[in-house]
């Protein structure tokens, strides 16, 4: 595992995450909280960035979601 810190603009890169959509996840605990440095310094252990990317790999390819047979984008599009 990597002790590693990462600024924002990098947590932002790996996961194509906007920084208000980090902090909400943060806020709702689906993502690692920020280790604060100082008043103007927050920074994440790329180890737990890196475990929340393999979760959500994890979660695609679970049967569960193979098994329903439908888009999760499907459930947001109107029925003819």
């Amino acid at each position: 595992m990597s002790n590693r810190f990462l600024r924002l603009t990098e947590v932002r890169s790996r996961t194509g995450l906007a920084r208000s959509t980090i902090y909400a996840k943060v806020k709702l605990g689906v993502f690692p909280k920020p280790v604060k440095l100082g008043p103007l310094v927050a920074v994440w252990i790329e180890a737990e960035i890196e475990g929340w990317l393999e979760a959500r790999i994890a979660e695609r390819d679970m049967p569960s979601n193979a098994a329903s047979g439908r888009c999760p984008l499907q459930d947001h599009r109107p029925t003819p």
